[in-house]
């Protein structure tokens, strides 16, 4: 047997382990577990009393997303504002000038981005996407 093949012997010998060890806890259960003497009232949700009526989970708005999805990418926007703020000094010893206009121009970009989803009425909690102007209740 080659050396190569020798070391894998060990990591062979487990899965053929971890392989026979699930295979006897299935064939156990089911051999020596209680099947077919349960009522039908044992396998119903329990929802802490209440009969459930309904659906488990309920149904989420988009809106929800919306929201979400505007957090998650203004809080990735702003995570990238620590490493220039971290390297500010050198950069203003080796490129002034170049340095302030990038984070001029990446905080333009995230501000007008933030206002579209304002005026779009993105960050509304109202049912609808009109925004605050709107005369639904």
């Amino acid at each position: 047997m080659d050396t190569h093949l020798r070391e894998y012997v060990p990591v062979l010998l487990l899965m053929l382990l971890a392989v026979g060890m699930v295979a006897g806890m299935m064939i156990g259960s089911a051999l020596l577990g209680r099947s077919n003497r349960r009522l039908p009232i044992k396998d119903t949700a329990y929802e802490c009393g209440m009969l459930p009526l309904m659906d488990g989970v309920p149904r989420f708005s988009v809106k929800f997303y919306l929201v979400a999805v505007l957090f998650i990418l203004f809080d990735i926007e702003v995570v990238f504002l620590y490493p220039w703020a971290v390297i500010y000094r050198d950069l203003l010893i080796e490129h002034a000038n170049l340095a302030l206009f990038s984070m001029l121009s990446f905080l333009s970009v995230l501000f007008v981005g933030y206002l579209y989803a304002l005026k779009k009425g993105a960050f509304s909690w109202r049912g609808d996407a009109r925004g605050p102007s709107s005369t639904r209740p």
